[in-house]
């Protein structure tokens, strides 16, 4: 709880700064914009935050968006399929990269950053290679179905909240009533606090370890189904790009710990939040320069886990003392 107000405190800090020093950051259309970004790196935080609570990570986050991104529009434009035949084969594919993960990490023991790297590499692979590096997209004939994506649910002053926000809400619902009122939810931050002593608590582990990776690639499937119809198209050779950074950044601002056992679902929007707020002043403030991203993204994720190390350090000596 208090990790989560000190990230939301951040966020108004932020907020303010940049409606300060960022000329048009309160205009309608940007706010619309940074709600519809939250949203959709909102969904990928949650993902993500499920496999780091279990004290894992996933780097392939961003290549399974960029597979699922590219392929939907390649089946229905390709090939014809219908929109719910291609979307269900996305959620499928996803799910089963999600499975493959939690087998190898589970089974034969591989290190779960060796195996979701080995997949940020494979997928973007063989994207690239049944789409011959071309960019997909929908085309003129499947406008309505982006409407999800693109729509608005007007308010006041020609100002909209995106539907992809209620998507986000659905997910954020889902899962805060599984890791908080469900005993799976206790089982998997136990494994994250002490495996040894979940699985001789009579905890599957392996078991959990497998639903975390399933649960984070399908809503990176689900992200890559609502960022290709936001934007309409997809480039394979860039599409997703650095997507885990801004995930696995949400996630651990909102108080997830690397080390596992920790986590809360509302901090996580929050993080994503902050991150694109962050994205928003660089591109905003004249003085800033816009290719300083992904430093800032990096020095933001090691800012958060050296102020989770001294918290976690602080937390052992009260206990001692």
């Amino acid at each position: 709880m208090k990790k989560t107000l000190g990230i939301f405190l951040t966020l108004i800090v932020l907020y303010g700064l940049t409606a300060w020093l960022g000329e048009g950051f309160l205009g309608a259309y940007n706010q619309e914009k940074l709600l519809e970004r939250t949203a959709l790196f909102g969904i990928l935080g949650i993902g993500v935050a499920f496999v780091i609570i279990t004290g894992g990570i996933d780097l392939s986050i961003g290549s399974v968006v960029c597979l699922v991104g590219c392929g939907v529009p390649w089946l229905l434009v390709k090939h014809d399929w219908s929109p719910g035949a291609a979307v269900t084969m996305a959620f499928v594919v996803s799910g089963l990269i999600g499975l493959v993960h939690g087998l190898l990490i589970t089974k034969l023991k591989l290190q779960p950053f060796v195996v979701t790297l080995c997949g940020l590499l494979v997928y973007r692979g063989i994207t690239r290679g049944f789409t011959e590096d071309q960019s997909q997209g929908f085309g003129g004939g499947y406008s309505e179905m982006r409407q999800v994506a693109i729509d608005k649910i007007p308010l006041a002053g020609g100002f909209g909240i995106p539907w992809t926000w209620v998507i986000l809400l659905v997910v954020v619902v889902l899962a805060w009533v599984f890791l908080n009122r469900t005993i799976y939810g206790r089982y998997l931050r136990a494994l994250g606090n002490n495996e040894e002593a979940a699985r001789f608590s009579g905890v599957n582990t392996d078991r959990m370890v497998i639903l975390a990776y399933v649960v984070c690639s399908t809503l990176a499937g689900l992200g890559g189904v609502l960022f290709v119809m936001n934007v309409g198209s997809a480039q394979p050779s860039d599409f997703g790009n650095f997507y885990e950074l801004y995930a696995i950044a949400a996630a651990v601002l909102g108080g997830c710990s690397l080390r596992g056992g920790e986590g809360t679902v509302i901090g996580v929007v929050i993080g994503a939040a902050v991150m694109q707020v962050l994205k928003n002043m660089i591109n905003l403030v004249s003085w800033i320069p816009t290719h300083i991203e992904f430093a800032v993204v990096g020095a933001v994720i090691l800012a958060a886990v050296v102020i989770d190390e001294f918290v976690k350090r602080a937390v052992a000596r009260r206990r001692l003392s």
